[in-house]
């Protein structure tokens, strides 16, 4: 199985190096000088590290392959892989184990699927198509997302109000004025 460990941004400089957008918690095993890195898409790689540094909290490589700046701006959006077996933490799943997997509420009704997991800044989120067709973002917290079950394919959600589409298509919409007073208007005028 395939761990994406990095997708690559914007070139850096003129010698060839990049800007990483790192996407393990292992960045100093996994991009480790001498590390040989396969490719999304097969074609752009394999690329070999020469030197990582950091700055500021973002990641920069330089590879063997990538000789200037020409070379470093046609690899941004190639993501970097390794092969990895399963993860055998509990609490961790990664993303091609979660797409795909029906979606539904506690009380068991379909919310829909799972189509992706994103990394964002705060947290990740699963990215829900609900049967309507609506795309949601779900935090992926215990509090809202209490089931993973890969095997059973479903994950559960006790989302808060609101949170999903069909929820607010459901909502009751008061009109403003309505029921200010026993006619609909203000109390009191004269």
């Amino acid at each position: 199985m395939e761990l994406v460990v990095a997708t690559v941004g914007r070139a850096h400089g003129l010698r060839g190096e990049v800007a990483l957008d790192v996407r393990t918690e292992a960045p100093e095993e996994r991009l480790a000088v001498g590390a040989v890195l396969a490719t999304q898409p097969p074609d752009a790689g394999p690329l070999t590290v020469v030197r990582t540094r950091t700055q500021a909290g973002r990641w920069y490589a330089t590879f063997a392959e990538v000789g200037d700046r020409t070379a470093a701006e046609r690899l941004r959006g190639v993501a970097l892989v390794v092969e990895v077996a399963g993860s055998d933490e509990e609490d961790a799943w990664y993303p091609h184990e979660l797409v795909g997997l029906r979606v539904e509420r506690t009380d068991g009704s379909e919310v829909g699927e799972v189509v992706a997991l994103e990394h964002l800044p705060a947290q990740d989120v699963l990215v829900v198509r609900e049967t309507g067709g609506a795309r949601t973002l779900v935090p992926f917290v215990r509090e809202i997302v209490p089931v993973v079950d890969v095997p059973g394919g479903r994950v559960v959600l006790d989302p808060p109000a609101g949170l999903l589409a069909a929820d607010a298509e459901a909502a009751v919409v008061v009109e403003p004025g309505a029921g200010d007073g026993p006619d609909g208007g203000d109390e009191g005028e004269a």
